[in-house]
């Protein structure tokens, strides 16, 4: 996998009739793997390069900042995810206010001519780009015509009664509906970061967290959570508490606890990728510890039945 920077690098050599897909693909979701599938295969008949093209920061960021959405993938996991999906390179446009006045005639001709030099771009059927987000899929296709190079689109994906969109995936996670998230992600919902240390009260009662930093921007709701918890590339059932932790009184900022099932290691300092299955039930105080420690073994028991049922 090679990634390349608009307009600082050049275009790496061994792309050769690029195949492009064009967009965000913040959360990489069902609709977003049917585009690349189109791109795997024409670069497949082409004998070219299947390359995706995405913005940094996301648009919003620098267009509209008081609404800009909170992201489903930080870069580094969106790059990952498309390695996994098999695209081979992934060409980043560092978006910028300039960038976002340029007409779309002249993003074409700069970014996907110029620099990219492109055999065929696939699009999502609502994608616009441009000043004032002003070129759509026909005239992306009628500059391509002019410029010498194809220009397709995949009609919106559904899944069941919804369409698949970024936007609605976030608003699920927002819900705390992680099982629905996921189904319209076709993965569950993960966040990346850093064990650290803690204030140790969960091993203090018999079930030992590992806490969490990171990086991802959007956390779903305070509550306890049957999650999946990857280590060294092998998956172990979790339970993990997304909140205040206020049983203890505390104050602050919230923390991710994870309480992995049937681990007891230190695993202070290690990276560790944290999957949302499902939901259990809100964060809520409870008397005492000794309630707390009853409500956390049925927690665990649930997401062990859980856990039996998917194979995990």
């Amino acid at each position: 996998m090679e990634v390349a920077h608009f307009p600082d690098d050049p275009r790496p050599v061994r792309w050769h009739h690029t195949v492009l897909a064009l967009g965000n693909f913040d959360g990489l979701h069902r609709g977003h793997v049917k585009i690349i599938e189109r791109v795997r295969r024409g670069a497949g008949e082409r004998g070219g390069t299947p390359v995706v093209l995405t913005f940094d920061p996301h648009p919003p960021r620098v267009v509209r900042p008081d609404k800009a959405p909170p992201l489903l993938m930080t870069q580094a996991q969106k790059i990952e995810a498309l390695e996994r999906a098999g695209i081979q390179g992934v060409a980043v446009v560092r978006f910028t206010l300039d960038l976002s006045r340029w007409e779309p005639e002249a993003f074409v001709r700069a970014v996907l001519v110029d620099w990219l030099r492109v055999a065929e771009v696939w699009v999502g059927a609502d994608f616009l780009f441009g000043r004032d987000r002003s070129g759509n899929f026909s005239l992306l296709r009628t500059l391509g015509a002019q410029y010498g190079f194809r220009v397709e689109k995949i009609d919106p994906v559904r899944y069941k009664d919804f369409v698949v969109s970024s936007t609605r995936i976030r608003r699920l996670v927002g819900d705390g509906r992680m099982d629905e998230a996921g189904a319209l992600l076709g993965h569950h919902y993960a966040i990346d970061g850093v064990v650290v240390a803690g204030a140790g009260r969960g091993r203090g009662i018999g079930f030992p967290t590992a806490n969490l930093a990171t990086d991802n921007e959007l956390l779903p709701p305070h509550g306890v959570y049957a999650t999946t918890a990857t280590l060294d590339g092998v998956i172990h059932p979790a339970v993990t508490n997304i909140g205040v932790r206020p049983t203890f009184g505390t104050t602050g900022p919230p923390t991710i606890e994870t309480h992995i099932l049937g681990w007891d290691e230190d695993v202070y300092g290690r990276p560790l990728r944290l999957s949302f299955v499902q939901r259990l039930r809100e964060e809520r105080a409870f008397p005492d510890v000794d309630a707390l420690k009853a409500q956390i073994d049925a927690d665990v028991r649930r997401a062990t039945r859980l856990f039996d049922r998917l194979s995990v």
